[in-house]
């Protein structure tokens, strides 16, 4: 079982509280950093998003299955 999997368990039940601790640690990122970097934290807030599961669909953005 890899730690990815051991997470996704963990993670279990508790995915918008994980989703909004994603969202936080963001932006606290981008304000250190001056919004240097927002495009690259954007990018990688969606795929820790889309790894959580789960997660309700965007404008413009297909469902996932």
């Amino acid at each position: 079982m890899s730690m990815l999997d051991k997470l996704k368990g963990l993670l279990k039940g508790h995915e918008d509280t994980a989703r909004q601790g994603v969202d936080k640690a963001g932006d606290a990122f981008d304000a250190k950093t001056g919004n240097r970097y927002q495009g690259q934290t954007d990018t990688a807030q969606q795929k820790l998003d889309d790894q959580i599961g789960n997660r309700p669909p965007e404008e413009g953005r297909p469902p996932q299955l």
